[in-house]
């Protein structure tokens, strides 16, 4: 069984005696806790963020693939809201697990890997390489995710990964082009 630190920043939301959350916090913490671990696949025991690159890799050709192929400009918008979304839930979760990008959050991985697989062939050969190469990108950060990497806060967990895929997604265009 896992067990989750209690809500910090929220006063009274823990009692220690008790060891329970109070009952108006402890759905948004449960919350919280789902969407920044990718459904649980943060707690992946090992290579969690590759879990959840896998779920955004499922997510973006099952769910946002078919959205950006009928209309880029519907998907562009909807992704910057989940992406504005996303960086609340990130910060919140670097609260509740008391550790900047806690490698239990995943949910910047996610969004990355569909950041990465945007306007690209959703083929399983360019899917994988998408993957690789966002992983790879997502490993090393280079020039501007390791600066994203080192703020605090929910938008430094997201803008590491949203660099990776972007390099990621410009990568495998350039790969398109020579094969």
């Amino acid at each position: 069984m896992w067990r989750t630190p209690p809500l910090a920043g929220f006063p009274n939301a823990y009692h220690p005696a008790a060891g329970v959350l109070s009952s108006r916090v402890r759905p948004m913490r449960s919350i919280i806790i789902f969407l920044a671990t990718g459904a649980y696949t943060g707690y992946a025991p090992v290579a969690s963020g590759t879990a959840g690159a896998a779920l955004g890799m499922v997510l973006g050709w099952l769910v946002f693939a078919p959205l950006w192929r009928h209309s880029p400009a519907a998907f562009l918008m909807i992704f910057m809201v989940l992406f504005i979304g996303a960086c609340f839930v990130a910060g919140s979760a670097e609260k509740i697990f008391e550790d900047h990008d806690s490698s239990h959050i995943v949910i910047d991985e996610v969004l990355g890997m569909i950041a990465t697989m945007f306007l690209n062939p959703t083929s399983f050969l360019w899917v994988m390489t998408g993957f690789v190469v966002f992983r790879l990108f997502d490993i090393i950060k280079p020039f501007p995710a390791s600066f994203f990497d080192r703020r605090v806060g929910g938008a430094g967990v997201m803008l590491d990964d949203l660099a990776a895929g972007i390099y990621a997604n410009l990568v495998v265009r350039v790969a398109r082009m020579i094969v």
